[in-house]
C-alpha cells in the first residue's frame, strides 16, 4: 500500500488507518518493552518511555475509531503486520532504547505526514467527515513530531 498516490475510497483509507494502528502497537510494544527490560536506563529515559507507549495506545485507539466510522471491509491483523514489517522495518533492532525509540517515532510521523498529504491530494469522497479525519491525523503527528523532540532532548543529555 503506497501513500505516493491520492486517498480513493474508503477501503483504502481503512487500510492506511490500519497500517497505522499496527505502527502504534509495534512503538507501544517497543517502548514498553524497553521500559520494563532495559537495565541501563535511568528514571528519566524510562518515565518517558511508559508515557510514549501510553501516546502509543491512545493513538492506536484513536485510529480504531476512525476505521469503525468507515464504510469499509478491514484487512485481517496478520496481512497489515506483514506490511508494516516489511514497509517500515518495524521489526528491526537498534543500537541503543533512545536510538530504537527516534525511529519509531521519526516513522509514525512520516506514515502521517504522508498520509495526511494523500488524503488532501484526493478527490475522493469517503464516509467520514473529510475535515474530522484530516484533525485527527494533524493532531496524532503533532504529537509524534513531540515525541522526536523529546528523544533527541534526552539522547543530548
Amino acid at each position: 500500500m503506497s501513500l505516493q498516490s491520492p486517498v480513493s475510497s474508503d477501503h483504502q483509507l481503512a487500510r492506511l488507518l490500519q497500517i497505522g494502528v499496527v505502527l502504534e502497537e509495534v512503538v507501544e510494544a517497543r517502548a514498553a518493552k524497553h521500559a520494563a527490560e532495559a537495565p541501563d536506563i535511568d528514571d528519566e529515559v524510562r518515565a518517558f518511555l511508559l508515557e510514549a507507549a501510553e501516546e502509543s495506545g491512545e493513538h492506536r485507539k484513536r485510529l480504531e475509531a476512525l476505521v469503525e466510522q468507515l464504510d469499509a471491509e478491514t484487512v485481517p491483523f496478520d496481512e497489515v503486520q506483514t506490511l508494516v514489517e516489511q514497509q517500515y522495518e518495524a521489526n528491526q533492532d537498534f543500537d541503543g532504547v533512545l536510538y530504537d525509540q527516534l525511529c519509531n517515532e521519526e516513522t509514525a510521523y512520516k506514515f502521517y505526514d504522508d498520509l495526511i498529504e494523500a488524503i488532501e491530494e484526493s478527490d475522493a469522497q469517503f464516509s467520514i467527515e473529510r475535515s474530522h479525519l484530516v484533525s485527527e491525523l494533524e493532531a496524532i503527528r503533532e504529537e509524534e513530531a513531540t515525541g522526536v523532540e523529546e528523544v533527541t532532548k534526552l539522547m543530548e543529555e
